[in-house]
């Protein structure tokens, strides 16, 4: 296991070079000065989309606006929002945070542009169903000599879409939260029981396509960021002086890395490091420049490829802007990332324990629906991705991958399993972003014409 975990730790470091760092934020900066900030000038716009004012169910593809970005959010707002930025401030400090809100700003424009994209070049699978994600808009809008980086982004995309995560730090919170306290040893038999439980819960739904999903998605994950905003708010408020200070350190610690380690430097300083780390952890939060969200934002009932790049882009503000704020607020203000060596969900728990009676029972609730969202989206997109590789026929198989994945993540280290997806989330967004780039001129053009249209109108 040693072995493993070390081969996964250098998998990762080895993916998260500086040419992607230039790839994912570089070209994201890229995109966005190249539009003139647009998706920040049509704000108001993609808020009218996602309410439903532009719906027109005769319009090709499979669920609403507000149900794409629901499901793109279910998979986002989970355990990168509560485990990723406890990790995120319990190895880099306060300032991490800080990289994660520059990843989601320029994330926006990423998200802005690959999401108009899946609706501009939707493809056909095997089966010949409209279907939306960087693979069809690779092939479609490049053409087929770019397969190999359609190929590579579906491979590392059914890898990617494992829940390794949010099983292991879901089956974490139930060990530190409910068991351990109630006397019951925590050992390999219990963590069993917990995945086999997912397992049927999962199996249940996933096998019953994307509307469940989707449907599932819309009624579970605003009310969920609504219970959890609702929480962290009556932290935030019984430390409300403490607010403002760790507002100005989060913003201070991005330039200073004090409280990053001074042996994990990146571009020969620990300021490089903390810059990686925090753009890391905001990847694996907003998923901005990976692939995951034109994968459902693709299958959205639309004609208008820029109204669903518009809904798109609110995801990374959601997201990250506001949920990771919050969680990493509610850590900070309470003082737990000082006085405690925990990490992931179990420092979160630490949190919300310390600031109220029976915290960390609230946040288990809320650990669970991110979890249990997250599972469903993810099986959604590694089918997808499946299918795209062997033929929507087989697509199916991989729920069984699927349903094994969540056993192996409930019986292995924290540490390892990040590592994973860490590494596989970086080579899932070469091919995403580099055709991104490439088809930018597309999306500026029928983006001048729609918003011209809209203008007229």
């Amino acid at each position: 296991m040693n072995t493993f975990n070390y081969l996964l730790e250098q998998f990762s470091d080895l993916a998260w070079g500086l040419p992607l760092l230039i790839l994912l934020i570089g070209g994201g900066l890229y995109l966005l000065i190249r539009s003139k900030f647009l998706p920040f000038r049509y704000l108001g716009h993609a808020i009218s989309i996602l309410h439903g004012k532009y719906d027109d169910q005769n319009d090709t593809g499979h669920i609403s606006h507000f149900q794409a970005l629901t499901t793109a959010l279910s998979s986002t707002i989970g355990m990168g929002n509560i485990a990723g930025v406890a990790l995120a401030i319990s190895v880099g400090g306060p300032g991490a945070m800080f990289w994660m809100w520059v990843s989601a700003i320029v994330g926006m424009s990423t998200k802005f542009f690959t999401s108009t994209l899946a609706i501009l070049y939707r493809g056909r699978d095997s089966a010949g169903v409209v279907q939306g994600g960087p693979m069809y808009f690779i092939m479609e809008g490049l053409g087929k000599h770019w397969k190999p980086i359609a190929v590579m982004f579906s491979f590392f995309g059914m890898l990617g879409a494992l829940p390794v995560v949010n099983v292991n730090q879901l089956k974490q919170a139930i060990n530190d939260i409910i068991l351990i306290p109630n006397g019951v040893e925590v050992s390999f038999q219990s963590n069993l029981v917990i995945a086999l439980v997912l397992v049927l819960f999962t199996s249940i739904v996933i096998l019953g396509g994307l509307k469940r999903i989707s449907i599932l998605a819309s009624r579970l994950v605003p009310s969920m960021v609504v219970l959890y905003f609702i929480l962290v708010m009556i932290i935030l408020s019984m430390h409300y002086t403490e607010v403002p200070k760790y507002l100005a350190l989060i913003v201070t610690d991005a330039f200073n890395a004090d409280y990053y380690p001074k042996d994990e430097s990146f571009l020969g300083g620990v300021l490089g490091g903390l810059i990686l780390h925090g753009i890391k952890r905001g990847a694996f939060s907003n998923e901005a420049g990976l692939g995951t969200a034109p994968l459902a934002h693709g299958a959205a009932k639309t004609d208008e490829p820029v109204r669903e790049g518009l809904v798109a882009m609110l995801g990374p503000a959601i997201d990250t802007l506001v949920v990771c704020t919050l969680t990493a607020l509610a850590i900070l203000v309470t003082g737990v990332w000082e006085t405690t060596g925990s990490s992931g969900v179990s420092l979160t728990a630490e949190a919300f324990q310390n600031a109220m009676p029976y915290g960390q029972y609230l946040l288990m609730l809320c650990v669970f629906f991110f979890s249990v969202s997250s599972l469903f989206s993810y099986a959604y997109y590694g089918t997808k991705c499946l299918s795209f590789l062997i033929g929507a026929d087989k697509k199916h198989y991989y729920n069984y991958l699927y349903i094994a994945s969540i056993v192996l993540a409930a019986t292995t280290e924290f540490e390892a399993m990040i590592n994973l997806i860490d590494g596989v989330f970086a080579l899932m967004a070469i091919p995403t972003m580099l055709s991104t780039i490439i088809l930018a001129p597309k999306v500026l053009e029928v983006s001048k014409f729609y918003f011209s249209k809209l203008k007229s109108n």
